[in-house]
């Protein structure tokens, strides 16, 4: 089969658009009677209208009794009103219909008793404390108007007024469609192996329809087969489903054929979209029904459901998109973008001060853990070459807006010990969140000088003094009070696969053939502490294979050396040890963590130092193996060095 061709990359306005105007939504989701309590989340089909008032009688608003209003007009302070029981008076209770001939409640706390007759010393005019029949719903009047999502308080007003029954629309019906020759079904728990993935795409996508009010069913993943994927999509298009939603192949590879697959049962209205991710997202009408051909990258299909399926559902039910809340954040990276596209960018955001701080997360269309450390998204128009950073942008928030506020920005130098301390601050109350952004030391101090983080991970060490931080600090970072307190010492060496088959001992053994290096971002301190040792042994950066290839954190490198994609990396022994890695060593250093003094009394800094100078941190953080915690904690000092070392 031929390759794909994208019709037209078009903006995504017109994708719904053109859409909305080939699907009959009147013959394809239908209207159906419901239990009105039971209703919340659905739409009205037609207006709904009361068939009692509420209340259905004059009942007393108050505790009291009931009076005739001109009995109480010549009460006076001083000169009161005797009433009679049941010629004169009535004890009543809130709710309690008001007795006849009475038209009027004194509250209790103004009645005094004298005996069994009732004194009052104020009058109460007519209907006093009542509520009249209708005061809140009339019979036949309208409750609800067509076209109107249902609240939970609704429900409610449906009740009291006697509407038990109503007409909706029915809800949306989702048949979702896993496809790929590598994927494996999760059901069956597999074990991937070597070009084998778990399918979780399908489910994912389940959820988010789920959230948002629809049904969904899920089929078996489909093998790339032109056929097999034919008899599935029209199962699909037999069954109750008003969309059908295949995912992967909607792109232009040679086994993408989801294209080919609806244009055997119908029309292709769009194939490719101007966003990214999400581009290759694809709509199609058959038999009347709408069809969806979702990226197979988990961030494009996430993208298409969001901007595409989303809204056209609503449409279908006559609703409008909900709108997420939005706050407006200063970025702390810069941010590239591509001219001519919607580019959707993923943010994690945190308060620093009283401004909100983005941290720009991985941009890879397959990068799960993005949407899952995310609590906000802005988008850049087509027209953007990226935004600098220090850009304000628009963030559509994720989470609750009260999360911001207990978010602790963290950029710097990657350390596993992070994650413990992310671990340990979700578990106190109120649980504060750690976002982190790993950009290397020297990316940290940035963000501290430029108010983008309250702390900044740095091992930075300076060759001349022998110390950390401090010199690179006095540099960069001048007239900027912070304070400096230690998080672990830690040992860095060469991550190599077990039983070291390339005999790496030291920095000059990766000079030989075929030694394949992978080396740390620009800015990171693992990659000045290489350098440093290239510089001590006369070795040129570029006679190392592999000096250019960079990741960004120590997990990263172990990977690429786990999976034979490098020969060794340099890396913290943690990350070795993790992946049942070997670990040649090379040098301890200091991991501490830099805040801006001025920080010193937020809550969530209080809540850090507490984590981290407690026994429960520090036993942790050595089960992790070769980390020291002897001064987790403390407050460094220039030229202190290292512990059981002299002092620069």
């Amino acid at each position: 089969m031929r390759r794909n061709i994208y019709l037209r990359t078009i903006p995504i306005e017109e994708a719904l658009a053109r859409t909305r105007e080939a699907l009959d939504r009147k013959a394809l989701v239908g209207v159906e009677r419901v239990d009105a309590a039971r209703a919340a989340g659905r739409v009205t089909a037609e207006p709904i209208i009361a068939r009692y008032s509420s209340p259905t009688f004059h009942s007393a608003a108050m505790d009291g009794i009931a009076v005739r209003a001109a009995d109480t007009f010549l009460a006076r302070e001083g000169s009161p009103v005797r009433l009679a029981p049941g010629e004169g008076f009535v004890f009543v209770n809130t709710g309690h219909p008001l007795p006849p001939a009475f038209d009027a409640v004194v509250m209790i706390e103004n009645v005094v008793m004298d005996g069994e007759t009732a004194t009052i010393e104020a009058p109460v005019a007519p209907f006093a404390h009542v509520r009249r029949i209708g005061e809140d719903i009339v019979a036949t009047e309208m409750v609800l108007p067509r076209h109107r999502r249902i609240t939970p308080y609704d429900i409610g007003a449906l009740l009291s007024c006697g509407a038990y029954d109503i007409s909706v629309y029915e809800r949306v019906r989702l048949r979702v469609i896993p496809t790929g020759d590598e994927v494996m079904d999760f059901t069956g728990r597999p074990e991937p192996g070597p070009g084998q993935v778990v399918e979780s795409n399908s489910m994912l996508l389940c959820a988010l329809a789920a959230g948002w009010g629809m049904d969904c069913a899920r089929v078996a993943p489909v093998r790339d087969d032109p056929e097999l994927l034919a008899a599935a999509l029209e199962e699909g298009l037999d069954s109750d489903a008003h969309i059908v939603v295949i995912v992967a192949g909607s792109s232009a590879g040679s086994k993408d054929f989801t294209r080919a697959t609806i244009e055997r049962f119908g029309q292709v209205l769009v194939h490719g979209v101007a966003v990214m991710p999400g581009k290759p997202s694809l709509l199609g009408v058959a038999r009347g029904k709408l069809v969806v051909g979702a990226p197979g990258y988990p961030v494009s299909s996430v993208v298409c459901f969001e901007r595409l399926l989303y809204p056209l559902a609503c449409w279908l039910t006559r609703q409008e998109p909900q709108i997420r809340q939005t706050v407006t954040a200063t970025l702390a990276r810069s941010v590239p973008s591509r001219i001519g596209m919607l580019d959707i960018v993923r943010l994690a955001v945190g308060q620093v001060g009283t401004a909100y701080v983005a941290l720009p997360l991985s941009r890879g269309a397959g990068s799960i853990s993005s949407m899952t450390k995310a609590q906000a998204v802005t988008q850049l128009p087509p027209e953007a070459e990226g935004l600098e950073s220090g850009a304000k942008v628009t963030a559509e928030l994720l989470v609750d807006a009260g999360e911001l506020a207990r978010t602790l920005v963290c950029v710097g130098s990657h350390d596993n010990t992070l994650d413990i301390l992310a671990d340990m601050l979700m578990r106190r109350a109120p649980a504060i969140r750690l976002a982190s952004s790993h950009v290397g030391s020297m990316g940290g101090l940035i963000a501290l000088k430029n108010g983008a983080a309250m702390l900044a991970g740095s091992h930075l060490f300076d060759p001349a003094s022998g110390d950390y931080n401090f010199p690179f600090l006095a540099k960069y970072l001048p007239g900027l009070a912070v304070t400096v307190f230690n998080l672990a010492i830690r040992q860095q060496g060469f991550i190599v696969p077990p039983g070291n088959p390339k005999g790496i001992t030291g920095v000059a053994d990766l000079v030989r053939e075929g030694v394949r290096y992978l080396n740390r971002q620009r800015g990171a301190g693992t990659r000045i502490l290489f350098d440093h040792h290239l510089a001590k042994a006369g070795i040129e950066p570029e006679r190392i294979q592999g000096y250019g290839r960079e990741e960004h954190t120590h997990m990263a490198v172990a990977v690429n050396v786990k999976t034979g994609a490098a020969d060794c990396g340099l890396g913290v022994y943690a990350a070795a040890k993790a992946l049942g890695l070997d670990f040649v060593p090379l040098a301890r250093e200091r991991y501490d963590l830099v805040m801006p003094t001025a920080f010193a009394d937020d809550a969530k800094i209080a809540a850090v130092l507490e984590v981290v100078r407690g026994a429960a941190f520090g036993e942790r953080v050595q089960a992790l193996g070769g980390y020291e915690t002897d001064w987790t904690g403390r407050v460094m000092e220039p030229g202190m060095g290292l512990p059981g070392e002299p002092a620069a």
